[in-house]
C-alpha cells in the first residue's frame, strides 16, 4: 500500500499540473517537477533515513504523533483531532492528521508514502510559484526558470524529504499571500472561500503565520488603487473570524492571544539561549532584549550562514542554499524597482508580508539552522520578484499574465487576464 501512494502522489501530481496549466506550459513543467518529486523520495532513502549525517528530529515526532492519532481513531471513531483531544498536538494538527491518514491506509508506519504527499504539496507549490510570478507580470520563460530554481532550492528540497511541516507551511503561506494579490485585481467569492480553507489549515500549522499574513490580505481585499469597497474588507473580517474562531482551539484563548503568546515564548530568553544551544547557535550581545542589536540579527535572519561561517556537513549544504539566496535578492531588489513602477499595490503586497515578517523573525533569532527553516516562505514571496526582474524589458508594458492557482483556482499558464548543523557557535555584538 505505501508504494501504491507514492504511485499515486506522482499521479496526482500530473493531474495538478496539467488541469491548471495550458498544454504547453503543462510540457515542459511537468518533467521538472517529476524530477524534483523523485529527488526528494531519494533524498528521504539516501540521506534523511540512512544515517549520513544527524539532522532534525521533529519529522520523527510527527511520525509519531501520526501514529497516535490513529489509535484515537481506533477508539473514538474518525475525526478532525486538535489540541484539545491529544494536548500534543499543539499546532501541528494538519500535518500529523495527513501523516495519520496514511498511516491508517498503510496499517502502520509509512514514513515514505508520508514523504510522498509532503513532495506533492512542495511540487504544487512550485505550480504556485509559477502562477504567482504570472500573475504580477512576469513572462513565461522568468516563471518557468522561477519554478526550477524553487523546486530544487536545497533548504526547501531537504525540509521536504522526510515528514516536517516546512512544505505544509510554505504552500499554505506562498498560496494565501498570492490568493491576496489575485484578489487585489478581481474580487472572486470562490477565492475568498479557498482563502478561508487555507487559513483554517495554517492555523493548525504555524498560527502566528496567519497573522504574519493577514495584512497583506487584507490589502488584497481592500481593492488598493480601486474605489473602496466596503463589501470586500466585510466579507474577509467575517470568514477570517469565522475561520479563527471555530477551528482555532489549538489553544486556549482567543486568537489575538495566541499571536502574542507565541511572540513573547519565541523572544524569551530562556527559548533564544535553549534555540541558541548547539552547533548553529548564535548569541548576541542584546543585554537580553530581542528589540536590541536588531540590525546583525536582520543580517543574520536574511544572509546566514555566511560563506566563510565554518561548520559541519550541513552548513556547508546550508551556504549552497544561500549563495542561490543572495542571487534571488539580488534580482528581487531589481524586480521591486520595475513593479514600483508597473504596479505598486501588488507591490505592497509583498512587502507588507517580507519586511514584517522577517524582523520579526529577527527578534527571535538564535540559531542559523531554525532560520535556515523558517525563512523558506519569505524566500518563495521574495523570489516571485525575481522573475519580474527576468523577464525582458520589451514586455514590461504588456498586462499581467495568469492568477496564481492551486486546487480550486483559475486554470491558464499563457498570456490571459491572471538545522543548520555547523559546530560553532557565533557571538555577535549588537
Amino acid at each position: 500500500m505505501e508504494y501504491f501512494i507514492v504511485v499515486a502522489a506522482a499521479v496526482a501530481l500530473a493531474f495538478i499540473v496539467h488541469v491548471n496549466l495550458d498544454a504547453g506550459v503543462a510540457r515542459r513543467v511537468l518533467p521538472v517537477l517529476l524530477a524534483a518529486f523523485a529527488a526528494r523520495l531519494a533524498v528521504h532513502v539516501l540521506v534523511m533515513r540512512s544515517g549520513v549525517f544527524d539532522y532534525g528530529g521533529d519529522n520523527m515526532g510527527y511520525e509519531s504523533r501520526a501514529l497516535g492519532i490513529v489509535e484515537y481513531w481506533k477508539r473514538e471513531g474518525f475525526q478532525f483531532v486538535t489540541a484539545e483531544d491529544m494536548s500534543y498536538l499543539a499546532s501541528v494538527a494538519v500535518p500529523c492528521q495527513v501523516f495519520a491518514i496514511v498511516v491508517y491506509l498503510c496499517d502502520g508506519p509509512a514514513p515514505l508514502a508520508c514523504t510522498a504527499v509532503v513532495a506533492l504539496l512542495a511540487c504544487a507549490l512550485c505550480v504556485v510559484v509559477y502562477k504567482f510570478a504570472r500573475l504580477i507580470g512576469a513572462d513565461d520563460r522568468a516563471a518557468f526558470m522561477l519554478l526550477v530554481v524553487s523546486a530544487f532550492m536545497p533548504a526547501f528540497l531537504l525540509h521536504t524529504s522526510d515528514t516536517y511541516k516546512d512544505g505544509f507551511n510554505a504552500f499554505l503561506v506562498v498560496t494565501s499571500i498570492g490568493l491576496g494579490a489575485a484578489i487585489a485585481r478581481r474580487f472572486d467569492m470562490r477565492r475568498l472561500l479557498t482563502l478561508a480553507l487555507l487559513l483554517w489549515a495554517l492555523w493548525y500549522v504555524r498560527p502566528y503565520m496567519v497573522f504574519m499574513c493577514a495584512v497583506p490580505l487584507i490589502l488584497g481585499l481592500a481593492g488598493l488603487g480601486k474605489a473602496f469597497s466596503m463589501r470586500r474588507v466585510f466579507a474577509f473580517a467575517v470568514l477570517l473570524a469565522f475561520a479563527l474562531l471555530t477551528f482555532g482551539g489549538v489553544y486556549d484563548g482567543a486568537p489575538t492571544g495566541v499571536i502574542q503568546e507565541q511572540l513573547e515564548l519565541g523572544q524569551s530568553e530562556v527559548i533564544r539561549r535553549a534555540n541558541g544551544d548547539g552547533g548553529s547557535g548564535v548569541d548576541f550581545e542584546d543585554g537580553g532584549n530581542p528589540w536590541n542589536a536588531i540590525g546583525p540579527k536582520l543580517l543574520y535572519t536574511l544572509l546566514s550562514p555566511f560563506p566563510w561561517t565554518q561548520g559541519g556537513p550541513v552548513l556547508q549544504f546550508g551556504k549552497i542554499d544561500v549563495l542561490i539566496w543572495y542571487f534571488l535578492l539580488y534580482n528581487a531588489v531589481r524586480g521591486a524597482r520595475r513593479l514600483w513602477r508597473q504596479d505598486r499595490v501588488t507591490l505592497l503586497i509583498l512587502l507588507s508580508f517580507v519586511i514584517p515578517g522577517t524582523i520579526a523573525y529577527a527578534t527571535t533569532m538564535a540559531n542559523m539552522g531554525l532560520i535556515f527553516r523558517q525563512r523558506i516562505p519569505i524566500i518563495m514571496v521574495t523570489s516571485v520578484l525575481a522573475a519580474v526582474a527576468w523577464t525582458k524589458e520589451a514586455r514590461d508594458g504588456e498586462q499581467p499574465a495568469g492568477d496564481v492557482v492551486s486546487p480550486g483556482f483559475d486554470r491558464t499558464g499563457g498570456a490571459s487576464n491572471a538545522q543548520a548543523g555547523p559546530s560553532t557557535v557565533t557571538r555577535v555584538d549588537g
